[in-house]
């Protein structure tokens, strides 16, 4: 490519691939310290807990692995192997913090293996190994994840929990040295008044209650600890969108925002932004579960994409975040894994209609046109409108509507979504309306003569893209049908050429599978999707898309390696709504004002709501 016009060199040709974002480095120091820290913290475990593996062969070994550090109290033993096993996966991250608390627990070991043990030996593989640590401490630089003090009341809810059935095991290990025979009732509270520090009911010989007192003492007061140190870190919150990457990203949009369906969904203020140095392009994210998760092409100049990218990747190594993006197209797949070296895999196609070629008439449109026809005979009314021509009085009853109509308890939607439905910020979007005049004598419902909606979002200066979808359960069968015939039908009026629908996950599986001569492999394949459609309605979606005689256009997912593949599939399935690993309802913290990500889909006649999300 060549310089630009205005004398900036162009950031393709200045930007060259450094040598960690060609191909995934192996980083064995932090691998091979992490995994040392979970088996030895697992032996430290056994060994506290279980007072025969205490004692065995298997014990003897691991006391002379790197990092093993247990004293012979059973209590140190057990915080030890607890400590080891939480800073396990921080270090395999090269997480700073836990390379600061490892090195800081190893003398504390050291010092164990010398005054209670008098191993030498131990204590030198100890030093050994925090000699190893120091001497690699530029390996464990990467900053910490997002996250705030919420996390301190879920650390004390599961490590709490864990204490507490630690300790009944604890309790129960020694059978032949406990004085009569007590209940469970009797044995949790013992493990109860022990991890605050005081005697239980429970009596035992040998001086065992003394063991199993510091135990129980020792577990009550990592809980607590650990959600001391929670409660009180500096909070790092997660990237959000400001008003002035907002502000640069609809600049870039009005110049580029023709060339991609999703662009706009990059204004969703749950996102983070990373620009390139000229600001010339961007690369909009979430980080969740320690994925870095982009989604579709980066926005602005093609030209300058590789900036957005390279400054994308810095981010996500100095958090030591897994990169992927989802939802790409294939001039973006090219892109990024050229300029990365990661690799991709189609996820998936878009459903493009051209307004221009879209027409009722034919057999293959049939259904379709029945369908619409009868609820038009039922008294059925649309209305298309750009969102910035509604009312405040109608725009409101349509929000209210969308939130009652949802059927989920949370929002669905990342990649394709935007979360709000505005008249100040999106007046260009598109809003379809079906109205169902009340019946003389009717009480209208609580949102009038409204019975369902679609919300499209600009894609450059003539198109839209679907973004919600939603209908009163008790509307008749077909309300989808109706509205996108209406957008489409209403589009040459609005200056509109072009329209994305949905997002069908594995269509060209679906559709290759179920075509004579398919081999053994695409048929066992399809059928796995077919059963899956049960949950996910992959297959309902595709063939819904289909009736509207869309072109196809291929996304995909880009990843760095494949045992990321699983890591990556988690984190979008968490983006999307359609898995939520986080506090009971009655813990989380309030929201502050903002949107939430929406993205509901049309419905086949007589289906649940099908989200739109890979």
């Amino acid at each position: 490519m060549s310089d630009r016009l205005d004398g900036e060199k162009s950031e393709t040709v200045a930007w060259r691939t450094p040598r960690w974002l060609r191909g995934p480095r192996p980083e064995t120091v932090p691998r091979v310290v992490g995994t040392a820290g979970v088996i030895v913290g697992l032996l430290n475990l056994a060994a506290g807990v279980f007072p025969r593996f205490r004692h065995s062969r298997v014990h003897a070994v691991a006391e002379v692995l790197p990092g093993a550090v247990s004293p012979l109290a059973a209590a140190a033993s057990i915080v030890v192997g607890i400590l080891l096993l939480l800073l396990a996966h921080g270090l395999k991250r090269r997480k700073r913090r836990a390379w600061a608390a490892a090195v800081a627990l190893l003398p504390v070991g050291i010092a164990a293996q010398l005054v209670y043990r008098h191993s030498v030996f131990g204590a030198v593989l100890s030093l050994a190994l925090l000699v190893f640590l120091v001497r690699h401490r530029r390996e464990f630089a990467a900053l910490p994840d997002p996250r705030s003090r919420w996390k301190a009341v879920a650390n004390f809810v599961v490590l709490g929990g864990a204490s507490f059935g630690i300790g009944l095991v604890i309790v129960s290990t020694h059978p032949g040295k406990i004085l009569g025979s007590p209940t469970v009732w009797e044995r949790a509270q013992h493990v109860l008044w022990g991890l605050f520090g005081f005697e239980g009911p429970i009596g035992y010989t040998h001086h065992v209650d003394d063991t199993i007192g510091y135990s129980l003492g020792a577990l009550g007061l990592l809980t607590v600890a650990t959600t001391a140190y929670l409660a009180f870190r500096p909070e790092h919150p997660a990237a959000r969108l400001t008003d002035d990457d907002e502000r640069q990203l609809r600049e870039l949009l009005e110049r580029h925002g023709a060339r991609d369906s999703l662009g706009y969904f990059a204004l969703r203020r749950d996102k983070g932004a990373v620009f390139s140095p000229t600001g010339k392009a961007a690369v909009c994210y979430r980080v969740i579960s320690g994925v870095m998760l982009a989604s579709g092409d980066p926005i602005g100049d093609v030209e300058a994409w590789p900036g957005a990218i390279e400054r994308f990747m810095e981010v996500a190594r100095a958090h030591s975040w897994t990169p992927a993006v989802t939802g790409c197209s294939e001039t973006g797949g090219q892109v990024w894994t050229r300029e990365t070296g990661m690799d991709a895999l189609e996820l998936g196609d878009e459903a493009i209609v051209d307004v221009a070629g879209f027409t009722l008439a034919g057999r293959a449109m049939r259904n379709v046109r029945q369908m619409v026809k009868r609820i038009e005979r039922n008294g059925y009314e649309t209305r298309v409108r750009r969102v910035r021509d509604l009312e405040p009085a109608e725009l409101a009853r349509i929000q209210k509507a969308a939130d009652a109509w949802r059927d989920t308890d949370t929002e669905r939607g990342f990649s394709m979504a935007l979360g709000r439905i505005d008249a100040v910020a999106d007046g260009d979007a598109v809003i379809a309306t079906a109205h169902l005049p009340a019946a003389e004598g009717e009480e209208p419902g609580p949102y009038g003569d409204l019975k369902a909606m679609q919300h499209f979002v600009p894609w450059g200066g003539d198109g839209i893209s679907l973004e919600l979808m939603r209908r009163d359960r008790a509307a008749d069968p077909g309300m989808n049908e109706l509205l996108i015939v209406a957008a489409l039908q209403a589009a040459p009026d609005l200056g509109i050429t072009q329209v994305s629908l949905n997002f069908a996950v594995f269509r060209s599986s679906l559709e290759r599978g179920e075509k004579l001569g398919a081999g053994p492999v695409l048929r066992v394949w399809r059928g796995m999707l077919i059963f899956l459609s049960r949950w996910y309605q992959i297959e309902s979606l595709y063939k819904f898309n289909d009736k509207f005689r869309p072109r196809w256009e291929p996304r995909f997912v880009v990843f760095r390696n494949s045992r990321d593949i699983p890591r990556i599939g988690l984190a979008a399935l968490q983006a999307e709504g359609y898995l939520e690993l986080s506090l009971p309802r009655v813990l989380r913290r309030r929201k502050n004002a903002g949107p939430r990500p929406c993205a509901h889909l049309p419905e086949p006649v007589g289906a649940p709501s099908v989200e739109r999300a890979a």
